[in-house]
């Protein structure tokens, strides 16, 4: 398994490569030069008639000529940019708006010039990132992903004693696929993966081993997605972010892999179709979804919403995760989120079954306080804000079921659904798990450095309204609150390597009244390609 795996990371760039060297070596070689015959000796030397120029050597293989009309390519493979293909007329505006979209997770204002190669009219570019982490944490509460996960107590060990961490698993590669577009229909896929595949971490029978945890970890699917656009309306089938808090538009900027507590963070199978209107002075974006339901056994997809403005002529700089730097245009979304849940009653052998539905909505915002604009990125300060309340929620966001189980059903009864979206009543009672987060932030980018050097912070706040009442108050292991904050510094060594340094606080408040902390200190190196 691990060489397969290794083989679906390592084939791709393998043919890249070999496309790069049979471009170049197609390319026509000329013939050496023709050496005049010697003169009989003794005799007069006779002036040799002009030799005729020589035939160019063809070029192996030479691409056939395209339709009249279309514009033909030198040679069967090509190496270059998005933005020389733009510039070329290959790629139109909107083909290259959505290409710039679909990398903008990972390369940021960058994306423009990830590699390409183009045959034909097809194109597909390479783009992702190397990361290097080293962490530190104060108690022993979390992996390299921290996400929503609950910080040890003082009185347990784990809570008593520090960690120190090393990896590269956020490392990231992703291909996009072009095809030509077809009677104006854009069609186009992406495949992205990274190395945070789930695995257990323990010594026990089964579980992986800390050493393979870290330095054989998983391959696992981001995103994998098909894309049809046309003028009218888009359509996008396959694993992608989640509409619910419009993903990832207006994710944090942060050292640490996200996502971060109270930060709505997750990408799942659906069916999406959306629509935007472009006009000079605003943006306006409307999108539905069918999504894969949290607990398949309902039967019925879960359902988002969402509505997207954004003010074109007022743009900030603004950086979403650790790499992804770029220009953007004050805006604010509204987004909304429907589901149903159907599990086995109470017995250990069922006769019935209960269902329950659940609403949830979200308010994004990002603002340039001090504005700036491409090539002019220094002296900027932006802001991002995120508002989301709903009930059964915990999928949502990372890692999190804050310590609720499904209740106090009977032994060898039959769960089909995750913990921390719902749980039973010692009456029988089915009940949504609720939360209540808001994530604000503030980027500063320094002046005279065109955002080469910047900071930031963030501060969340989660809470549940009803798991103190739903769990009884000497519960140890359940979430009642959550704080988190955290400072980082970022600096680009070249374009290609950036820098990272983060402090940050997790603060869990437990339904008995305990507040145990956890502090995290991140040192991360970033090869963005």
């Amino acid at each position: 398994m691990q060489r397969r795996q290794t083989f679906l990371l390592v084939a791709p760039l393998v043919s890249v490569s070999a496309l790069c060297a049979g471009a170049a070596w197609a390319q026509p070689v000329p013939p050496p030069p023709s050496a005049a015959p010697a003169a009989p000796q003794g005799a007069a030397t006779p002036v040799a008639p002009a030799a005729p120029a020589a035939p160019a050597a063809p070029a192996l293989p030479v691409a056939p000529a395209t339709p009249s009309g279309d514009a033909q390519t030198p040679h069967p493979v090509e190496l270059t940019t998005l933005r020389i293909l733009h510039d070329k007329n290959i790629l139109s505006d909107a083909e290259y708006e959505s290409a710039l979209h679909d990398l903008a997770d990972t390369a940021g204002a960058h994306a423009g010039e990830s590699t390409t190669v183009v045959t034909g009219k097809w194109a597909t570019t390479v783009y992702g990132f190397v990361e290097a982490d080293s962490i530190f944490d104060s108690t022993q509460s979390f992996n390299d992903l921290a996400g929503n996960g609950q910080v040890a107590r003082p009185s347990a060990y784990g809570g008593d004693h520090s960690r120190m961490q090393f990896g590269a698993r956020n490392s990231r590669f992703g291909m996009r696929m072009k095809a030509p577009e077809v009677n104006g229909i854009r069609v186009s896929g992406v495949l992205e993966t990274d190395f945070l595949g789930n695995q257990s971490l323990g010594y026990g029978t089964g579980q992986v081993s800390e050493n393979g945890y870290f330095t054989s970890p998983l391959l696992r699917i981001r995103h994998m997605y098909v894309k049809a656009e046309t003028d009218f309306v888009d359509v996008l089938m396959g694993q992608t972010w989640e509409l619910f808090g419009w993903q990832s538009l207006y994710h944090p900027n942060s050292v640490q892999i996200q996502g971060l507590p109270g930060q709505i963070y997750s990408r799942t199978p659906q069916i999406r179709i959306s629509k935007t209107i472009r006009t000079q002075p605003v943006t306006f974006e409307m999108a539905v979804a069918a999504m894969r339901p949290p607990q398949r056994d309902s039967a019925i997809p879960e359902g988002q919403a969402g509505l997207r403005l954004a003010i074109n002529g007022w743009t900030g700089a603004q950086t979403n995760g650790a790499t992804s730097t770029g220009i953007q245009p004050a805006s604010i979304a509204l987004t909304g989120d429907l589901r149903h849940i159907d599990v086995p009653n109470m017995l250990a052998a069922p006769t019935g079954d209960v269902s329950k539905d659940a609403a949830a909505g979200a308010v994004d915002v990002f603002l340039p306080l001090v504005p700036a604009s491409k090539g002019k990125m220094g002296n900027a300060l932006s802001f991002n804000g995120e508002f989301a309340s709903g009930y059964g929620t915990a999928d949502l966001y990372t890692g999190l079921t804050g310590g609720a189980t499904m209740g106090p059903v009977a032994a060898g009864w039959p769960q089909d659904m995750d913990n921390g979206i719902a749980t039973y009543s010692a009456t029988g009672q089915l009940n949504y798990i609720q939360w209540t987060s808001y994530l604000l932030g503030l980027q500063y980018y320094l002046p005279g450095l065109d955002g080469r050097m910047f900071v930031s912070g963030n501060f969340s706040h989660m809470e549940s309204s009803n798991t103190p009442t739903l769990f009884a108050k000497s519960a140890t292991k359940v979430r009642g609150a959550e704080d988190f904050w955290d400072v980082n510094l970022f600096g680009d060594v070249t374009p290609a390597f950036r820098v990272g340094l983060e402090y940050a606080q997790f603060i869990d408040h437990y339904v008995d009244g305990n507040s145990p902390l956890n502090q995290r200190v991140q040192l991360s190196g970033f090869f963005i390609y």
